[in-house]
């Protein structure tokens, strides 16, 4: 067994990916700038904002290491880039409307990597009032994760997880086909299928505003809980919804909600949702397999809860 070195002093890359954030995106970089660990590398990746999150950026260009605003083909496709632009030995990702809970955050992942082998860490994330950044509404802690949880669809909280640079030219970028779920993707990919050696901090890493990008993409998993299990010949599906009404998924914003998976053969799998098949009484659920001709399910929700079991 190959045992991971421990990194001494690592350089941190921070990657923030904006688009039209001048409102919030002050707090991300303050954030980043009073963080009490020095060798931290900052990139901020705009989509060619037009609202001045561009000038406000340009501001305080003596402290950020590299920017670029340019179109881009998405959040992953941002996130893809800032990840190439590194030269840090860890990377993490930080929103442009999310912001670092304290000034300590990015020295105890350094310490984190300094004391332990390890690949990656994550912590918790909590969401916070808009209009009132000092209230905590919401705690999501990762402490009761561990990698068989991805088949019921949990997962630490993708924005305080850290991990070695090097690891993304081994195992791969984000994909940048997911609509919303390239980051759950990317945790198994990391954490399941390639066994990467992590560690959990009991911490608060970031502060989310609810109704950011980094809330609208969890609220839109959430909608699928998915378990895969394998026999010889079948595979169930267990999917869970929001126990709100199948109808008011339109509240997420999304019109298609996507989920892909591997199960434990490392064949992907991709569930599909699209709100213009949803009525009152039953929605179609597309199930694809690798080189496989989707099957298609039509199912009436009980208590907006859903069980399908089919063969593929």
């Amino acid at each position: 067994m190959i045992v991971p070195p421990k990194v001494i002093n690592p350089r941190i890359t921070v990657i923030t990916v904006s688009y039209n954030s001048c409102k919030t995106i002050s707090d991300t970089i303050n954030s980043v700038l009073t963080q009490s660990y020095l060798n931290i590398e900052y990139i901020i990746i705009d989509g060619g904002s037009t609202d001045g999150t561009v000038e406000l950026i340009q501001s305080y260009s003596n402290n950020i290491s590299k920017f670029i605003s340019e179109p881009d083909k998405g959040i992953y496709d941002a996130i893809n880039k800032g990840i190439r632009l590194s030269t840090g030995d860890i990377v993490g990702i930080l929103n442009s409307d999310d912001f670092f809970c304290n000034t300590k955050v990015i020295t105890n992942v350094a310490e984190a990597f300094q004391k332990n082998d390890i690949e990656a860490v994550y912590g918790d994330v909590q969401y916070v009032n808009p209009k009132n950044i000092l209230k905590v509404v919401r705690y999501y802690s990762s402490k009761l994760f561990w990698s068989d949880k991805f088949r019921f669809g949990f997962m630490p909280a993708h924005p305080s997880f850290y991990v070695k640079r090097e690891l993304f030219d081994k195992f791969g970028y984000y994909k940048t086909d997911y609509k919303i779920a390239a980051d759950y993707e990317l945790l198994i990919r990391f954490l399941y299928i390639n066994k990467v050696k992590y560690k959990y901090l009991e911490l608060p890493f970031v502060s989310m505003r609810t109704g950011g990008v980094s809330n609208r993409t969890l609220c839109s998993k959430y909608i699928l809980n998915i378990e895969s299990v394998i026999s010889e010949n079948c595979i169930t599906f267990n999917i869970a919804g929001f126990k709100a009404p199948i109808g008011d998924l339109s509240k997420f914003g999304s019109a298609e909600y996507e989920y892909r998976f591997y199960d434990f053969k490392n064949t992907e799998y991709s569930v599909v949702i699209n709100r213009k098949d949803v009525d009152k009484n039953k929605f179609k659920l597309h199930v694809t397999r690798s080189k496989i001709e989707p099957v298609k399910v039509s199912c009436i929700p009980k208590n907006g809860f859903i069980d399908i079991n089919t063969e593929i």
